[in-house]
């Protein structure tokens, strides 16, 4: 007499298997790159600008990234670590600086008269720039404008600009607007 080997039932094998697929497609969760956040200005024709509506060079603050990476900003060699400061002090212009942007009067709710910046920023890498980079200055040039309506939020209520309702955010976007243009990369700066 032979022995028979137990056979493990492989109908149900396939039913199984695409279960526990399913299982897992289910419950696992997706990182989604959510990319940067820009409100992108209306295109205007060039030529239908007046020349009053043309950006004065002294409210342009330049921030160029070459293909080395080197980080040209106004002019000068900078370093990433020095960008966030620099460009509060450019859009802050606290001292009324010939060399820093015009300010002008406007009527901003909670806030009365205010002076504000007309000041702009302007982003130009090289094609060959490394995306590590880019993301770092981006970051810093935006964590600037955000360090200044944060702080402009706690002078005036006591709290982070995140923590204000919808009309007092809005208020202090009037006062530090977020103008961050990007040329188009160029092959080497």
């Amino acid at each position: 007499m032979s022995k028979k080997i137990p056979e493990i039932p492989a109908a149900s094998l396939a039913d199984i298997a695409f279960m526990l697929l399913i299982f897992f497609l289910v419950t696992t969760t997706m990182d989604v790159d959510s990319g940067l956040r820009r409100k992108l200005p209306q295109w205007v024709d060039p030529s239908e600008l007046e020349n009053d509506d043309r950006i004065n060079e002294r409210n342009v603050f330049v921030v160029l990234v070459n293909k080395n990476n080197d980080l040209l900003v106004e002019g000068d060699y900078e370093r990433v670590e020095n960008l966030r400061e620099r460009t509060k002090e450019f859009m802050e212009n606290p001292f009324n600086d010939e060399d820093l942007p015009e300010k002008e009067p406007k009527e901003v709710p909670y806030f009365g008269e205010v002076m504000v910046t007309k000041g702009v920023i302007s982003l130009r890498n090289d094609l060959d720039t490394k995306y590590g980079t880019y993301i770092a200055v981006q970051n810093e040039l935006v964590a600037a404008i955000n360090e200044l309506r944060d702080e402009k939020a706690k002078e005036k209520w006591g709290k982070p600009y995140d923590e204000l309702d919808e009309e007092q955010q809005k208020a202090i976007q009037t006062i530090y607007p977020s103008r961050i243009s990007e040329a188009e990369p160029k092959g080497k700066i």
